[in-house]
């Protein structure tokens, strides 16, 4: 199962700062994750279009610098699992 903390941070993130409706489509991100996550897409990969693969890859590298709210979010969206989470909280820096 690939895990895309970016994209899902941050382009659910990104849908929470810029409006779906610029990109004239509808974020498949919901609102609560969007919420959840805005302030890291902002911090973290702000420089990235919504919703892009670039934003995901971002993202993702970010992903220990999420904060507890975005990546339980992200978890409860299913957008990655809890083992996941935990697996990379192990990982060398």
């Amino acid at each position: 199962m690939k895990i895309c903390l970016s994209v899902v941070a941050a382009v659910v993130c990104a849908g929470a700062v810029a409006a779906p409706a610029e990109a004239g489509e509808k974020s498949h991100y919901s609102k609560t994750l969007q919420t959840a996550c805005a302030e890291d897409y902002r911090r973290h990969c702000g420089e990235y279009g919504i919703e892009t693969e670039a934003l995901t890859l971002c993202m993702d590298r970010n992903g220990k610098s999420l904060t507890k709210t975005c990546v339980n979010a992200l978890v409860a969206e299913g957008e990655i699992s809890r083992a996941e989470v935990e697996r990379r909280k192990k990982q060398a820096p």
